[in-house]
């Protein structure tokens, strides 16, 4: 059975639940809802916000069948009228983001939504579910691209990524964060990526080394890349320098095991010995933003990255929240402690220094500043306003983005960035009056 489509169900019990007791009650006003990160992880010292895009385009699909309102029916907690009203459901709201490839900090409202009560509620957990993977994804990448120094980097995380679906958001994230390419077929298809790709173990186990080379070459003679570590990484080498004299010279070599500070000094110089120079060499396998911190200046020309940047292993969530900020509008807050939020819908200025970014400024949206507005009115009246997915456009504001990030940020130390919070926003204030 296919629920793919359409997404009426891709929320929580809790979110219908409360828009039925709405409803009756008559709490239908305008609310604005705010969906940011409380606070960075300590392994992270910026984030990129992802999933806007995705966002847009899924939510004319965010509806109700009559085989799913069927299944609400069987659950005996909801009433005929609003089960009729669910069938009548769309998003006729507007949404303020911070759009895709921008580099975004705590407490900066990466998507606002605003609609009526019961219908800014029941999208919660869609909004969350999109915009927190592709978020969590983005900024790995982001971080994996800030420590390899411009090397090459292929994304080889789809067969442990968490789903398929997982694997084509990892493959786009990592693209539009300045990667280089994708393993990932259906990601590169459905978004028209880069895709590229070597040989697996198997192929030489079964070819034996020297026929799995020249077969792969005489297949692929413009982009073969031969796998030297099935059995002796220096032999395999040997062999490659044999072969490429034969005429069967490849693209480049990947080495997936072993030590490898020493394997590719040693086959960096074997190669260069005989002329190889431009015949380069790939690792992969465990690759992190640790290891290729720590191998950058080894004579190594590209990373696989794989299992640990598609599952995101350091930090696979991230603390994001979807809050009420405004009602019929009233601020809305809460003060528990270690998550206290700000009220009303908000803009976020950015103010830079030397052509770097300095600090930013989180305000109420309409507010004036020298700095740069980074939140968009993308979506109005439900229609949207602009294409903010397309990751070759997020892949520009990405690294404009990233030229201007204070270098300190760009390692794997913590660092701190200002972000400023408008005395205004502060809720301690409204309790007063």
């Amino acid at each position: 059975m296919d629920f793919a489509k359409p997404y009426g169900l891709r929320t929580d019990l809790y979110e219908l639940t409360m828009a039925q007791v709405y409803l009756e009650k008559g709490k239908t006003d305008r609310a604005v809802f705010s969906l940011y990160v409380r606070e960075l992880p300590e392994v992270r010292n910026f984030l990129v916000a992802g999933g806007v895009g995705r966002l847009i385009e899924l939510l004319g699909e965010f509806r109700f069948s009559k085989e799913q309102l069927s299944y609400l029916k069987s659950l005996k907690l909801f009433k005929d009228w609003f089960l009729d009203w669910l069938e009548s459901f769309r998003f006729e709201g507007n949404i303020y983001a911070i759009p895709d490839g921008r580099i975004v900090f705590q407490e900066e409202p990466i998507v606002q939504v605003e609609a009526p009560l019961p219908v800014a509620q029941i999208l919660e957990t869609f909004v969350m579910n999109i915009v927190h993977l592709e978020t969590v994804l983005a900024s790995k990448a982001a971080r994996i691209y800030a420590v390899a120094g411009g090397k090459t980097l292929v994304d080889f995380g789809m067969r442990r990524a968490h789903g398929f679906e997982a694997a084509n958001t990892a493959a786009k994230a990592a693209i539009a964060c300045g990667w280089n390419a994708t393993s990932n077929l259906e990601a590169g298809m459905l978004y028209n990526l880069p895709v590229t790709g070597t040989m697996a173990h198997s192929y030489v186990m079964v070819f034996g080394e020297e026929e799995a080379f020249k077969e792969f070459y005489r297949h692929y003679p413009h982009n073969a890349v031969y796998l030297i570590d099935t059995y002796d990484v220096i032999e395999a080498a040997k062999l490659v320098v044999k072969l490429a004299k034969e005429g069967y010279k490849p693209l480049g070599v990947r080495i997936d095991s072993g030590d490898i500070p020493t394997l590719v000094q040693k086959v960096r110089q074997l190669l260069d010995e005989h002329g190889l120079t431009d015949v380069k060499i790939i690792v992969s396998g465990g690759v992190d933003e640790y290891k290729i911190a720590k191998w950058r200046d080894l004579p190594i020309d590209g990373f696989g990255v794989g299992t640990k940047y598609a599952t995101s292993a350091d930090k696979p969530y991230l603390d994001i929240a979807y809050k009420l900020v405004e009602y019929a509008g009233e601020p809305k807050f809460k003060l528990s402690p270690g998550k206290k939020t700000y009220p009303f819908k908000k803009q976020v200025f950015r103010f830079y220094t030397g052509g770097k970014m300095d600090y930013d400024f989180v305000t109420l949206y309409g507010e004036k500043a020298e700095g740069e507005p980074l939140v968009e009115l993308v979506v109005k009246d439900g229609k949207p306003l602009k294409e903010i997915g397309d990751w070759r456009v997020a892949r520009e504001r990405f690294l404009d983005d990233f030229e201007k990030l204070p270098p300190r940020l760009k390692g794997l130390e913590k660092h701190p960035y200002g972000v400023q919070i408008d005395a205004r926003l502060d809720p301690s204030g409204y309790l007063k009056k």
